[in-house]
């Protein structure tokens, strides 16, 4: 079937501009030797996780190994003073670029390695090894210029070689994370990946059929939080359009400053247009938006999702795209909604301008799901959400991706060090922690209209696989203060606003 039978097609209007951003991001100067963010996303979760020990060569005999397992350094630097963070988030960007060269030698050579394990240490690992270290080694420097010099970070240059049947909160690679419902498989599981009939969809690294479930035979599993006497009730929607203009690129401001191709895998941007490696918040103060009302000017933005159908994008010779292993069509969607609601016990505040939030783990596949937050469901069906699963939606049913972000600031920072400290998600009685401040909170709501079955996936770094855990959202506020005052009033007195 052609493809345009089906889907939306990319206009011939995005796929210039996708290409020429995409031509533009693999010329760019790299900063600091590296190429990418630390995302993460980008953030990335695994607090108190231990660093990753080579594997031996026992473990590696008999499996078939899938990714490269790393320490995300970005999660553990917690304390990062603000005149070296500009160095170390290049080094950190630097060693997801080293990650993603590593990955490509590994996939080269994959069947290599399963009959001798001993490769993936000479070839790979021990490389990868040496330059984390020498990374690692750079920002303990630059730390130490103007704060106390961090101790005991080189034990986060070990990386291993892990198996997919290993990924968190998935024994075996077929069931679900307990909270997602997904364990109940069904048929939907036999399915097979998409154009090229393969079980490595359609960049041999992902998704697997095993990333798959039939929505139909998950149970409902969401609970409505009750809201108690003096909450915020009232909502505010802001419509931003659906990127219908094709606004693309592979960066991400937030952890990856001044680098391009930051995040290894091509982004949808909505509201703010000036948006790339290198905005500052004066130019996106500045930047025109394709919000509605001109008074937001925030940015919005997510990894692309693409179709597995053996389709090429303009991105296919281009960092982001086919370089970092994400390939398929951009599918644009059908929907976005952005709304903000409010606090279940109490007011919510204003958030600063320029605040920087994300949700969702870049790298929840390798760092486990501790920081993981996307939803995945289709409509008409969700009360029934899945976060380690993509769904397989009936006929008539559309695929729907939701973001709750975090809902309480810590009332001084628009950002941290590991991009996640200075903002905070509510306890489970509704109330922030101890010192945070309840602020509007965005629920971010994608649907796409995309042929029934398991040929899609989201963008990602190589090694994690496309994923769905791994999905996640960016936003970085810059309402002007007049709509954000109103915003708080319309949330605050109960009302419905746009």
């Amino acid at each position: 079937m052609p493809r345009s039978a089906r889907t939306p097609r990319t206009s011939r209007k995005k796929r210039s501009s996708l290409a020429n951003r995409a031509v533009a991001a693999s010329a760019a100067l790299i900063l600091g030797g590296g190429g990418l963010v630390a995302v993460n996303v980008y953030a990335s979760a695994g607090e108190g996780r231990p660093s990753a020990a080579p594997p031996t060569r026992a473990q590696n005999v008999g499996r078939q190994m899938s990714t490269i397992d790393c320490p995300d350094a970005g999660i553990e630097l917690r304390e990062v003073p603000e005149q070296a963070r500009g160095e170390v988030d290049r080094e950190l960007a630097a060693m997801d670029t080293q990650i993603t060269d590593a990955y490509r030698q590994f996939a080269d050579r994959k069947e290599q390695i399963s009959q001798d394990p001993g490769l993936a240490e000479n070839a790979v690992l021990g490389p990868l090894r040496s330059k984390r270290t020498a990374s690692l080694d750079r920002i303990a420097i630059a730390i130490g210029r103007v704060g106390e010099r961090p101790t005991g970070i080189e034990s986060l240059a070990g990386c291993s070689l892990r198996a997919d049947d290993n990924a968190p909160g998935n024994p075996g690679g077929t069931g679900g994370s307990g909270d997602s419902g997904s364990g109940d498989t069904g048929d939907g599981n036999d399915t097979g990946t998409g154009g090229n009939g393969n079980d490595g969809g359609q960049a041999g690294n992902g998704p697997q059929a095993s990333d798959f479930v039939d929505i139909q035979s998950v149970q409902p599993n969401v609970d409505r939080p009750r809201q108690r006497r003096g909450a915020s009730r009232g909502t505010f929607t802001t419509d931003c359009g659906r990127n219908e203009n094709g606004k693309f690129n592979p960066d991400n401001v937030i952890v990856a400053p001044g680098v391009s191709n930051g995040a290894h895998h091509m982004h949808d941007y909505i509201g703010n247009q000036a948006n790339d490696a290198f905005a500052t918040d004066d130019v996106l103060a500045n930047g025109a938006t394709t919000c509605r009302n001109q008074g937001d000017r925030s940015t919005y933005y997510w990894p692309v999702l693409r179709l597995q159908n053996g389709q090429d994008e303009a991105d296919v010779d281009a960092d982001g795209g086919g370089r970092d292993q994400n390939v398929g069509e951009i599918q644009t969607p059908s929907e976005v909604t952005l709304k903000f609601v409010g606090s279940p016990v109490g007011r919510v505040t204003a958030m600063p301008r320029f605040l920087r939030i994300i949700t969702g783990d870049a790298k929840a596949f390798t760092n486990g799901d501790a920081n993981a937050n996307a939803s995945w469901s289709c409509t008409g069906f969700e009360d029934r959400q899945l976060r380690d699963k993509y769904p397989i939606c009936p006929d008539g049913s559309q695929v729907v991706r939701t973001f709750a972000f975090q809902s309480c600031w810590d009332g001084r920072n628009t950002d941290s060090a590991n991009h996640r400290t200075h903002v905070a998600f509510a306890r489970a009685d509704g109330r922030c922690p101890k010192g945070f401040r309840a602020i509007p909170q965005l629920v971010q709501r994608i649907v796409y209209d995309v042929p029934p079955g398991p040929g899609f996936a989201v963008d990602s770094f190589p090694e994690q696989l496309h994923k769905p855990i791994t999905d996640h959202g960016d936003f970085i506020n810059v309402f002007d203060q007049r709509l954000m005052q109103k915003m708080v009033r319309c949330i605050n007195d109960g009302r419905r606003c746009r």
